[in-house]
Formats: structure tokens, C-alpha cells, sequence
């Protein structure tokens, strides 16, 4: 359990003290928790893995697996456990942030980044 683990052993302290002192994390484990379960099983065992890939390609075997290192998508969760499933784009007083932007995200940047400019244009007083 860490951030940027990639490896099953990884942990760090800090982050499950984060993650357990966020209401959020709890109230999104009350729901998610038959997900969560579901998906460490899968992750831990080779035949589960492969029975779920097999929905999308039924021709693959597990000798067609091969054991690879894992990737780490961040996921942003409200306070009332929901999970943030777009954009969210927030402004302070000396910045504005940009949350929750996922991989996609790249293919639409310049669309967002014409709305943050639009943003701080407004927001800093700058026209």
C-alpha cells in the first residue's frame, strides 16, 4: 500500500496514515469493498487474471501471460467516498489546480488548457 508502489511489497507508512485520517477513503471502502477484494484477489492470482482476460480475448492461454511489473493510475476520491471521475479544477487564492486529470487527458489539453486560461484570466485579474 503506497502512492507509486509497483510491486506487492511495496508500503509506506505515511500514505496509509494519509489514506486512514481522509473520511473519504472509508466511506469509498464501505462501497468499493467487494471491488477492492475482488480486484487484489485477481491481481494475486495468475488463473483469475486470466479467466477475466479471456472475457475480452477467449483464445488466450497462461502460457500467454507473462509476469510484468504493474502500472499505478491515481484516482481521486471526494469526501463522500464517490469516486471523482473526470477533471476536477479548483482555484485558490495564488493558483488554480488541476486534479484528477487522467492519462486521456493529453488528447484534450489544449481544450483544457484554453478553459484554465480562461480561468486564470478571471481569477488573477490579468486582461
Amino acid at each position: 500500500m503506497k502512492r507509486e508502489g509497483y510491486k506487492k511489497t511495496d508500503f509506506s507508512l505515511s500514505d496509509v496514515l494519509s489514506y486512514s485520517l481522509y473520511p473519504g477513503f472509508w466511506k469509498m471502502s464501505t462501497k468499493m469493498w467487494r471491488t477492492g477484494f475482488w480486484e487484489m484477489n485477481r491481481s494475486l492470482r495468475k488463473n483469475l487474471f486470466l479467466k477475466s482476460l479471456q472475457n475480452l480475448v477467449p483464445e488466450l492461454e497462461i502460457d500467454d501471460l507473462s509476469g510484468k511489473g504493474s502500472g499505478v493510475r491515481a484516482q481521486a476520491v471526494d469526501s463522500e467516498g464517490n469516486l471523482v471521475d473526470d477533471f476536477r479544477i479548483i482555484e485558490r487564492n495564488n493558483s488554480i489546480h488541476v486534479l484528477n486529470a487522467p492519462s486521456p487527458g493529453a488528447t484534450s489539453s489544449l481544450v483544457i488548457g484554453e478553459h484554465i486560461t480562461t480561468l486564470a484570466e478571471k481569477h488573477f485579474d490579468l486582461k
